[in-house]
Parts: C-alpha cells; sequence; structure tokens
C-alpha cells in the first residue's frame, strides 16, 4: 500500500536541508577547528543517512503480501526507524561526546569565526524550514489529540522521526552557537567541546525516545480503537449474526492492519451459511476498511470472549 504523500514530503525536504547543511558545516568545521561545529556536521551527515534510510522502508513496507510475508511488508519501515534510532545513538551522540572530551582534554581556539557563525545562522534557516514542514504535517495527522499523545499513538513513524530530528538539530544548533560564542567572548576554547557534550546529550535523549516508539511498534500495537469500532458496527449488520462481541488487532504498518473478530453466529445456522457470513463481513470490513490486510472471524460466546480478554488484562468490552 502506498505511503502517505506527506510523510515522503517531509522526508524529501529533510533529506535536502540535511545534505546541503552537512558539507557546509564540515567546510566550516575544517576551517575553524570548532568541535561543536564538527559535532554538528556528524550530526547533519546522520540525519542524511536517516532519511535515506526511512526512504528505503517506506519503499519496503509497500511490497505486496507474498507466500513468505503473508501479511505484507509493513512492518519494514519499523525496523528501520528502529535502526534510524540506533544510528542517532551510537554514530551520532557517541561522536559528538568523543569530540567533545577530546577538545575539553585538549582545548585549541577556534578561527574564522564568521565562517561558522555563517554556516550556523543557514543551518537554522534550513532546519527550521524542514521542522515547519514536519511540525505541518504532525498537526495535521495528530487531529484533537495533544503533541505528546499523538507521539505516543502514533502509526507512521515517518513524520514523527523527522520532527524529533529537526528538533533535536535547532536545539544542537543553538548549543553550538552559544559554545563557539562564549568560547570566543570569555577566551576559554574548553566551552566549544562542552557545546559538544551538550550536542551529545540532545542526540541520546532523541535516539532514547525514537527506539522506545518504534520498539513498540515492532514488537506490534493495536490499531487505533475506531477501527475495531468501525469493524464491529460492520459486521452487527449481518442477519446471520447474533453478536459481534469484540475485535483484537495488529498494525502491521503505517495504513496497514490485521484483525481478529470473535463473533456469536445464530444457533439454527449450518456449516454453509456460517462460512458465507464469514465471507460477507470480509467484504463488506474491507470495503469500509481498505488498509485491512486480513480479517480473522472466530466464532465464540460472549462469555469466551470476555474470559480471554480478562486473561490479558484487557478492559471489557462496552455492552
Amino acid at each position: 500500500m502506498a505511503a502517505p504523500s506527506g510523510s515522503r514530503l517531509v522526508i524529501y525536504a529533510a533529506l535536502a536541508g540535511n545534505l546541503c547543511i552537512a558539507v557546509a558545516k564540515f567546510v566550516a568545521a575544517g576551517l575553524s577547528g570548532s568541535s561543536a561545529m564538527l559535532s554538528e556536521g556528524v550530526h547533519s551527515l546522520v540525519d542524511t543517512i536517516n532519511e535515506v534510510l526511512l526512504l528505503y522502508g517506506l519503499r519496503r513496507s509497500e511490497k505486496k503480501p507474498d507466500t513468505v510475508h503473508p501479511f505484507g511488508y509493513g512492518r519494514e519501515l519499523y525496523f528501520w526507524s528502529f535502526i534510524v534510532a540506533l544510528l542517532v545513538f551510537a554514530a551520532g551522540a557517541g561522536v559528538s561526546a568523543y569530540e567533545g572530551i577530546q577538545h575539553i582534554r585538549h582545548p585549541e581556539p577556534a578561527t574564522n569565526h564568521l565562517i561558522s557563525y555563517s554556516v550556523l545562522g543557514i543551518s537554522i534557516a534550513f532546519e527550521g524550514a524542514s521542522w515547519w514542514i514536519a511540525l505541518r504535517e504532525f498537526r495535521a495527522t495528530k487531529g484533537t489529540m495533544g503533541y505528546f499523545e499523538a507521539f505516543r499513538r502514533s502509526k507512521d513513524p515517518t513524520t514523527f522521526t523527522v520532527l524529533l530530528e529537526d528538533s533535536a538539530a535547532l536545539l544542537g544548533l543553538g548549543f553550538a552557537l552559544i559554545g563557539l560564542l562564549a568560547a570566543q567572548l570569555l577566551d576559554m576554547p574548553v566551552l566549544d567541546g562542552v557545546a559538544s557534550l551538550c550536542i551529545a546529550a540532545v542526540l541520546a535523549v532523541t535516539a532514547f525516545l525514537l527506539a522506545r516508539e518504534t520498539k513498540g511498534l515492532l514488537v506490534g500495537e493495536p490499531a487505533h480503537p475506531s477501527v475495531a469500532n468501525r469493524i464491529l458496527a460492520v459486521a452487527n449488520t449481518d442477519p446471520d449474526l447474533r453478536n459481534a462481541n469484540g475485535v483484537t488487532t495488529m498494525q502491521m504498518g503505517p495504513d496497514q492492519v490485521v484483525a481478529m473478530l470473535s463473533a456469536e453466529f445464530e444457533d439454527d445456522r449450518t456449516t454453509p451459511q456460517i462460512e458465507a457470513c464469514i465471507t460477507r463481513i470480509e467484504k463488506a470490513v474491507k470495503a469500509e476498511y481498505p488498509e485491512l490486510v486480513a480479517l480473522f472471524v472466530k466464532p465464540q460466546t460472549p462469555e469466551v470472549f470476555r474470559a480471554r480478554r480478562a486473561a490479558l488484562g484487557e478492559p471489557r468490552p462496552s455492552p
């Protein structure tokens, strides 16, 4: 299934900005000798690689189901998003921390400050534009939820990954600017190294948040409750069904869901009638919710279904 066009727009905007910024930062770091600027260059390079990985994950997740992966490849996006989190921590935070420690132990004054400040200013403009595009897309998908709740409940890691990365980038640029300015005005080059450590801390926190959220998606999370409610509403319209007890869902990708419907059929229905009922329900549900990869209908009494939910620690379904 095709990913939302907004997700790709966010990633392409971030990719273009980070690639240009990374080159400029490395040039400025080489000319000025600034540790904070080098850390920011590594930061932008890691972000650029991350955007490439997210685009690759999006493309892989759109592959159609086959005999090897009968429920599709949607979780590939979650896997590559988790790899992004690891890269932010290992390559981003790790290298920045190393550079900061080295500069604190062996401080050297930075030179060519005008170049560094110019690059930082341009970087803030590019990152700000990318951040605004990501924020606008995130706002469009979060609905009435707050930002933190939307981040926790989002099933599409592309938008919130880019938004977090761009937020971390703007914060890192702020630390780099403050560190360079303080080191120059106070004649304390060690502050440049301190700024690198601050950038490393920002990247480490970002990596932790990304890893925590993508791990949950990778292991398996239920779809939004509205999906189950829509399936129940459609199923309950079938005349051969006495009661739709409840639905268990699993998010397989940003727009791919697998569901299991617990249903109680009328006692006098024959096996062919039950099979025909199940077929009708599957067609009706998929017509209402095309993102559904598969729907399994399990004949079950309400008592057995409630006992199963209680064993899982789930709340009882609404009467």
